[in-house]
């Protein structure tokens, strides 16, 4: 793990890592905490810019989720950057019958006095297509015979 960040730095990450440990649809308003106004936030599905975008982006995916909890496995960081890898569980009713899906990612940041750049790797087929009902069988089919 590269560490050479200031203690203002190392704040920052644990500041964001702590809000995402306790982020929910009803506490939103605290990503400003962590956030750039001008964020530029790209994941497998959107790519937004703007605090308020973001914001209103979470509000929709957080809208129906029964529980959601993100355990950060491994952080990297420099002055300027950090390499967060994690994984996060959730539960969606319209999703795995409502049972808790895993799905293993990273966050890249990059920040001065806030985070002004996230991007989230992950795949999209964990954490959605495999758990939709008709199209979870037909992903877990063709993954089974590109394996063989």
């Amino acid at each position: 793990m590269t560490n050479q960040a200031t203690t203002e730095t190392n704040t920052l990450v644990d500041d964001f890592i702590q809000l995402y440990q306790a982020l929910n649809k009803d506490n939103l308003h605290l990503l400003g905490q962590v956030y750039d106004d001008s964020i530029s936030f790209t994941d497998p599905m959107h790519q937004i810019t703007g605090l308020a975008s973001l914001t209103q982006y979470f509000a929709k995916l957080y809208k129906n989720v029964k529980h959601i909890q993100f355990e950060i496995k491994e952080v990297q960081q420099d002055a300027n950057q950090a390499a967060l890898f994690w994984q996060m569980e959730y539960c969606h009713p319209k999703l795995n019958k409502g049972e808790l899906i895993r799905v293993d990612g990273m966050s890249q940041l990059k920040f001065d006095d806030k985070i002004y750049f996230h991007r989230d790797y992950f795949d999209l087929g964990q954490m959605l297509y495999e758990h939709l009902p008709c199209m979870g069988g037909l992903i877990r089919l063709l993954k089974d015979r590109a394996a063989k």
